[in-house]
C-alpha cells in the first residue's frame, strides 16, 4: 500500500508536470491477481483495485497491521464498483454476487474479505475506496437498477451524462463514503463543466472504459491556479476539498466518484463559472 501526504494549495501552485502527477494521479490502480491500494491522508481515503484474474484475493491481515487495526473495516466502511466480469465479494463468509457496472458497500467491522470472479475468461475488477467510519451499517450490494439516476448536460455544449448514484444517502445509508458512476453519451467530452470544488468533501475520479489511444485531460488547481494531468485508461485523480475536479476526453469514457468528507448530500457543491476560470 502506498501512503501519500496531503498537499497545500500554495504548494501546489509549484509543481511542474511530474510534481503534479506524483502528487494526485494514482498511476496503476489495478495489480493482476492482487490487491493494490494507495492511502492518502487527505481525509484518511484508501482508492485501489482488486483484480481476481485466475484466482481471488484476499485482504491479508498484514494490511490491517500496517494500520494499527486487527483487520482493514474495524473503523472503515468500504465501497467497490465492478468494472470486469460478472463475480462476487465474500464477507465473513457469505457470498454475494457482484455484476458489471454493479456494486457492494461493506459496513465498518465486516471481516474476511475476499474478491472473486465468475469466470476467469472474463474476470471481475473491483474498483474500491475505503473510508474512516464511526457505526456499522449493513452490507449491501446496489445493481445498476437501483442506482439513483440524474441526466445532465446538453450535447451542444459536449457533456451530456448520465450519473448513477449507487452509495447515497437516497440509496444507503453509510458513514461518509459516497461512489457513482458517470456514463457520457457518444459525441460528448466534458466531464462536470461548469466545474465546482467542495469545502466540506474531498473527491477521487477514476477513468475507464477508454482505448489505448485515448485520453482525458484532467483539469485540478484552485479556480483561478487551474492546472491538468493527462490520464489514461484504468487511473485515478486524487482531488483535495480546494481543488477543481473536472475533465475533457478525446473521446468519450465512464469514470467512478468517490467522495468523503462532513457532508453527503450530493449537490453541496461551491460552483463556479467558467468566466471566472482561470
Amino acid at each position: 500500500m502506498e501512503v501519500r501526504q496531503g498537499i497545500h494549495s500554495e504548494h501546489a501552485k509549484t509543481l511542474d508536470t511530474a510534481g503534479l502527477r506524483r502528487q494526485f494521479l494514482v498511476e496503476q490502480v489495478f495489480e493482476r491477481d492482487g490487491l493494490k491500494f494507495t492511502y492518502s491522508h487527505i481525509d484518511r481515503i484508501i482508492v485501489g483495485g482488486a483484480w481476481p484474474a485466475t484466482r481471488p484475493v484476499e485482504v491479508p491481515t498484514s494490511l490491517a497491521k500496517s494500520m494499527g487495526v486487527s483487520h482493514l473495516l474495524e473503523r472503515r466502511e468500504l465501497g467497490a464498483i465492478n468494472i470486469g466480469g460478472p463475480g462476487w465479494v465474500e464477507v465473513e463468509g457469505k457470498r454475494h454476487a457482484v455484476g458489471n457496472q454493479e456494486a457492494i458497500y461493506i459496513g465498518q467491522g465486516g471481516q474476511n474479505l475476499v474478491f472473486g470472479s465468475d469466470d476467469a475468461a472474463r474476470p471481475a475488477k473491483f474498483y474500491i475506496n475505503c473510508a474512516p467510519a464511526h457505526t456499522a451499517y449493513p452490507t449491501r450490494t446496489i445493481t445498476l437498477a437501483q442506482a439513483s439516476p440524474e441526466t445532465l448536460g446538453d450535447p451542444a455544449t459536449s457533456n451530456r451524462r448520465t450519473i448513477y448514484k449507487f452509495i447515497v444517502p437516497d440509496v444507503l445509508p453509510t458513514c461518509q463514503l459516497s461512489m457513482g458512476m458517470t456514463k457520457l453519451e457518444p459525441g460528448s467530452l466534458w466531464n462536470t463543466m461548469p466545474c465546482h470544488t467542495h469545502e466540506r468533501r474531498m473527491e477521487v475520479y477514476f477513468y475507464f472504459n477508454l482505448p489505448d489511444n485515448a485520453a482525458v485531460f484532467h483539469m485540478l488547481g484552485e479556480p483561478q491556479e487551474t492546472r491538468h494531468i493527462v490520464v489514461h485508461n484504468e487511473q485515478a485523480v486524487i482531488s483535495p476539498s480546494w481543488s477543481i475536479h473536472s475533465g475533457v476526453g478525446t473521446q468519450a469514457y465512464t469514470f467512478i466518484w468517490g467522495m468523503v468528507g462532513e457532508n453527503q448530500v450530493f449537490h453541496d457543491m461551491d460552483h463556479i463559472a467558467i468566466a471566472d476560470l482561470r
